[in-house]
């Protein structure tokens, strides 16, 4: 979609509902931003903050870090944003650039915004005693950026094409990368936390035993944070509904998740194409609120609700997504699914390469050759 035409710029922050930096930096102050009624496809729910954008990520973060914790240190931050951005470009030895086209850049750095709400509005709403406190906040921060590194491909996972291969082992593939990473960043205590909390995002691991591990309720409570990111701000995409269908759906089939390998051998059909998968999505939705957002989390998503006045545009976006996919299943007028937007991988043409890898394992899946490559140990 294309990007609504901007008014002049020194009517642009008042229209946003946005504060100027009283010394004139232009910086945005942390302040609850009016949405704007064309929201463009790789802006957040707030319509504010392009998330295609590592720069315009970590300035969405800096306003909000630095009048919460005055005093903190933000350069592990901007280093780790540095290196996310070199990392899935493909300009980091010994990794491939992103290629999953559904766990692309935006779908991270989207999530790493929602976290950084979500921390900054917890700490408003917590009295002392109850708070993260800044470093556990930038180590926090620093987990929601590289939650889905576990999908890049290393350049010795030579039997691997494609990220979406990790499906189910990208969140322990996340830990690892961050137990050698978090020390780069002068954060070595932090990682026996950091590599159980990530798992707050997956299913490879339940919640319990994570719990078990993790003893402080402050990184518990962070982990809780960390997921609910994590769930809220991909369902609230506005271009959420297109990408499960399109992307999200190629992925789940070269990660083994679409047609898996039933108990006697042979192959389920758990999502028999991107429609089947949009048809199943209101249920999984239902759950993941039920189960997850408000059972697991413990309803974290409310720490979002001191930044905008009582209101959490996050659940609203999902709620308005939910309602038309609901209108859509009962009209089965599929071509109300319009949007085609930008994916932000690092390769020319990553959809064409994913539909033919694809459209490949689905032809050995049903002509009974083997289609999920042999993993070497650390593809694993």
């Amino acid at each position: 979609m294309c990007a609504a035409s901007l008014p002049e710029a020194a009517l642009l922050p008042r229209l946003l509902g946005l504060k100027i930096d009283p010394k004139g930096n232009g910086r945005r102050a942390a302040t609850a931003p009016i949405m704007k009624s064309v929201r463009r496809s790789d802006f957040d729910v707030t319509n504010t903050v392009q998330v295609s954008s590592p720069t315009a990520v970590f300035e969405a973060v800096e306003a909000l870090y630095r009048p919460t914790w005055p005093e903190l240190e933000l350069a592990p931050v901007e280093k780790a944003f540095a290196h996310f951005e070199k990392l899935f470009a493909g300009k980091v030895p010994g990794y491939f650039g992103v290629d999953t086209v559904y766990h692309d850049r935006q779908h991270t750095l989207d999530i790493t915004l929602a976290l950084a709400r979500l921390i900054v509005g917890h700490e408003r709403a917590q009295p002392e005693d109850l708070r993260l406190g800044s470093e556990r906040a930038v180590v926090g921060l620093i987990i929601g950026l590289f939650h889905d590194v576990g999908y890049l491909r290393r350049t010795d996972d030579h039997q691997s094409q494609n990220g979406a291969e990790f499906t189910r082992t990208h969140v322990s593939r996340g830990a690892r990368f961050l137990q050698e990473y978090l020390p780069v960043l002068g954060l070595p205590g932090w990682v026996p936390v950091a590599t159980e909390i990530i798992h707050f995002t997956g299913y490879e691991v339940p919640f319990a035993q994570i719990e078990a591990k993790v003893t402080d309720p402050l990184d518990v409570m962070l982990g809780h944070l960390l997921g609910t990111a994590d769930m809220i701000a991909q369902i609230a995409d506005r271009c959420y509904l297109e990408k499960c269908r399109d992307r999200l759906y190629a992925e789940f089939v070269l990660g083994g998740v679409a047609l898996p390998v039933a108990a006697n051998g042979g192959r389920q059909v758990k999502y028999a194409s991107g429609l089947d998968l949009l048809r199943q999505t209101p249920e999984f939705v239902a759950e993941v609120r039920e189960k997850r957002l408000d059972g697991d989390f413990h309803s974290a998503y409310r720490f979002l609700e001191p930044l905008y006045g009582g209101r959490n545009p996050y659940i609203e976006a999902i709620d308005r997504n939910m309602e038309y996919l609901r209108q859509i299943l009962r009209s089965e007028n599929w071509r109300l699914l319009r949007r085609s937007p930008p994916i932000f991988a690092a390769g020319a043409d990553p959809m064409s390469t994913m539909r033919g890898l694809m459209l490949g394992y689905i032809k050995r899946v049903w002509s009974g050759q083997p289609s999920e490559p042999k993993m070497v140990a650390k593809g694993k």
